[in-house]
């Protein structure tokens, strides 16, 4: 049997919306109770003597005496959404994943367009993505400059990777591809080594904690690269890297730190001190994140970068799952049945 569309009402859908036909007995019932309300001085009329009806009854319930009315109206339609099989989507922690952080440390991060430097506010940023990832997620760093480091191979130990992350110290040019590159050796699932003689059978490489590659049945492995500046060092080109990751499905999001007026003091050939314009890169990040799949963030102030971060790690660290929610409003009918018989004995001393 072909299971029914989804209908959706109110950021819900329903598992069986055929039964959402039930709401109209909610107009019917107020229909019908108006009905009896408006009948209700015919009958009074038959008792003659008003003056002693006057003292029997000592005043009138006024809205009382709807209300319990009004909250089993009420029950009945959380009772029949509950009936149709509501769903929602929710978000899930994620059971596994690596998260590859690939910053940039090449001398442009030294400049103080965002407090108190660009590197330093990567770091603490970096952090705060960090503290966000659910504790089975691994994490590596690979940082760079004029060459590339792989700070924290793949592991579970969060707060040695944020240890490593306060360790960077900004210098040099910037290998933004080689950087990628390094990326991916991380990512790329490992294959045994083959015996002279036979075929070899691939096979799930080992866990990899503190050191080595991604195992094949670990992946997904997820890429955030920070830079502020255009690929100046190393021999790959970023964007052909980003063609790599691509083919192995591998998603980089990239974060430009820093504003176009940015200025650093950076060392030339020369060995002397100079002052220089040090915009971000921010087309190429935005065609790197856009050639495997992932987006793009501009992050000109340290507070927006920080955000920047907090949403990746929301974006990383959860999977969107519908999950059924009926005891929601099984459970609000339930408690409205209860309320307004309670208020009805109360008041009237009568149920319903």
């Amino acid at each position: 049997m072909i299971a029914p569309a989804p209908f959706l009402l109110a950021g819900f859908s329903f598992a069986s919306p055929w039964l959402l036909l039930g709401l109209l007995l909610i107009p019917l019932g107020v229909v019908a109770y108006l009905l009896v309300q408006m009948r209700r001085p015919k009958y009074a009329v038959r008792f003659t003597n008003l003056d002693l009806l006057a003292n029997v009854v000592e005043r009138t319930p006024g809205w009382r005496r709807h209300l319990p009315a009004a909250l089993y109206v009420l029950a009945i339609g959380a009772l029949v959404l509950a009936l149709a099989r509501p769903e929602r989507n929710t978000r899930i922690p994620k059971e596994e994943a690596t998260v590859i952080l690939v910053m940039d440390v090449s001398g442009s991060m030294l400049a103080t367009d965002v407090q108190p430097t660009r590197l330093a506010a990567a770091q603490e940023a970096a952090i705060t993505l960090i503290d966000r990832l659910p504790d089975k997620f691994r994490v590596s760093l690979v940082s760079f400059s004029t060459g590339v480091t792989v700070n924290i191979a793949p592991t579970d130990d969060h707060e040695a990777v944020k240890e490593a992350v306060l360790q960077l110290r900004s210098k040099g040019g910037t290998a933004m591809g080689d950087a990628m590159m390094a990326a991916l050796d991380l990512a790329r699932p490992q294959e045994p080594a083959a015996i002279p003689g036979t075929t070899p059978t691939p096979t799930p490489a080992p866990r990899a904690t503190n050191g080595g590659a991604i195992a094949a049945e670990e992946l997904p492995v997820v890429v955030v690269l920070l830079s502020d500046g255009a690929n100046t060092a190393g021999s790959a080109q970023p964007l052909d890297a980003a063609a790599e990751a691509r083919d192995l499905n591998v998603p980089f999001f990239t974060v430009a730190v820093g504003t176009q007026e940015g200025v650093a003091e950076v060392e030339d050939n020369a060995g002397r001190l100079r002052r220089v314009r040090v915009p971000p890169d921010e087309e190429t990040l935005k065609q790197v994140a856009e050639t495997t799949g992932a987006k793009f963030f501009a992050a000109p102030t340290e507070q927006e970068l920080k955000s920047v971060y907090s949403e990746l790690g929301s974006r990383i660290g959860y999977d969107t799952e519908k999950r059924e929610v009926t005891y929601w409003f099984a459970g609000m009918g339930a408690a409205l049945v209860l309320v307004a018989g309670g208020l009805s004995l109360a008041w009237f001393n009568r149920f319903p």
